[in-house]
């Protein structure tokens, strides 16, 4: 039974993640189309929490990876491309929200990286989507496929579905946390989206391979009760979305909406149960050893909690709508002979000590995970690895110091900048 106690792991970290995240991303891409003068305001908005959103999407890994190891092993070599390019998209899309809202004022160029990354991560996450509902190509609980197996038309409406899906999630977000919109104009952005959403959900729904009703078992009584239910509670968030946009109270529109994702993820989990990877990789056959459920059941549940606090958390330390100026200027620097106290400059200083040390830690067990992954493909994988870590890593250390030592002070009497 410990199987299905990490299926159900994976299941609530991948909702967490799809409704938490999927507002960030949707916000990003809304923000493609916003004026410029609000595009700083959606980037202020996501940075919030956006790193704990993320959080989730790394214990689905793990817990792929420990929990379910034969179905990690046959969707991953599937989708290594478009994983990738996730992974870079997620990393671009934090250095343009972080270096917007360090700016003080917009910036076009980070305000688009923000927005272009959300898209790619967004594409990216529903091609792996379509990849794995597809069936990747396995043979004796391995992937025997190509490079490419996970480019398909189906795919690529998972990716469509998935873009629609986020945008929703991120219009209802915005009700929630601005006023910049009009009763009107976010009445007809999300009710359009709401539309998009569901009839997305019906095509991908037909067109899903193997879409037979004895496949899906549903003459079973438990599993089509569930989906059912699932469905119905799908429809009747979906009314109350359609109800609250452009309605007070500003937020049930995105309780509405994570209210009708979480419900279509548990309503396709009820009709493949217990097929993990399609078209026949069931939980028990993917399982790790009794003894690796027990330590991987016991250390992720015990974590979960504490991510979940977390954004707790961050949602009522930041909530009500957000009102701070969109152009806020950055502070002076102190003037020549006011120097910060010595205590300051000494916690600053190890506050950089202790940055470069972790991720200088995280980069080498970075590097040894993408050996231990990628490595059986080629031998130039390690040495790579290696060299960009160390290239990255001495960039990364020259730019700091020289930013370090360009931050000096202001002469009191000429008003020159000079260098500490």
């Amino acid at each position: 039974m410990l199987e299905y106690a990490a299926y159900a792991l994976v299941l609530f970290s991948l909702g967490m993640y799809v409704v938490l995240d999927g507002y960030d991303l949707g916000v990003g891409m809304l923000s493609l189309a916003a004026r410029p003068e609000r595009r700083r305001e959606y980037g202020e908005i996501v940075a919030t929490a956006w790193d704990a959103n993320e959080s989730w999407l790394i214990l689905v890994g793990v817990v792929l990876w420990a929990g379910l190891p034969a179905a990690y092993a046959v969707v991953l070599p599937g989708v290594y491309l478009p994983l990738i390019v996730l992974l870079v998209s997620i990393i671009l899309r934090g250095l343009g929200l972080e270096m917007h809202s360090a700016a003080g004022r917009y910036r076009r160029g980070w305000a688009l990286l923000f927005g272009g990354a959300s898209l790619a991560a967004t594409v990216c996450q529903g091609l792996v989507l379509g990849a794995v509902l597809t069936g990747p190509h396995q043979r004796n609980g391995a992937f025997h496929g190509g490079a490419f197996d996970w480019f398909s038309l189906y795919g690529v409406l998972c990716a469509l579905g998935l873009v629609v899906v986020y945008l929703l999630a991120g219009a209802a977000w915005l009700q929630d946390k601005t006023e910049g919109w009009s009763r009107s104009g976010v009445r007809r952005t999300g009710r359009t989206l709401l539309v998009a959403t569901v009839v997305m959900a019906v095509v991908l729904g037909l067109l899903l391979p193997d879409a037979d009703p004895q496949q899906f078992q549903l003459g079973q009584p438990v599993r089509a009760v569930l989906f059912w239910l699932a469905v119905g509670v799908a429809a009747v968030a979906g009314a109350v979305a359609w109800y609250g946009f452009g309605r007070r109270p500003d937020w049930r529109p995105f309780a509405a909406v994570a209210t009708m994702t979480a419900s279509g993820l548990l309503g396709v989990a009820a009709l493949c149960l217990p097929v993990v990877v399609p078209p026949g990789l069931t939980v028990h056959q993917a399982a790790s050893p009794h003894s690796s459920q027990v330590f991987l059941v016991l250390g992720v549940g015990l974590c979960m909690p504490f991510v979940l606090a977390y954004n707790i958390y961050a949602w009522r330390s930041f909530r009500g709508k957000y009102s701070d100026p969109v152009e806020s200027p950055l502070p002076p620097l102190p003037a020549r002979g006011r120097a910060l106290p010595a205590v300051a400059a000494s916690t600053g200083a190890a506050r950089t000590i202790v940055r470069r040390v972790l991720l200088t830690v995280l980069g080498i067990l970075a590097t040894g995970l993408s050996q231990d992954v990628f490595g059986g493909s080629s031998d130039l994988i390690g040495p790579i690895g290696v060299t960009v870590l160390g290239g990255t890593a001495l960039a990364a250390w020259i730019v700091g110091d020289r930013r370090d030592g360009r931050a000096g002070y202001f002469d009191a009497d000429t008003g020159a900048e000079t260098t500490s």
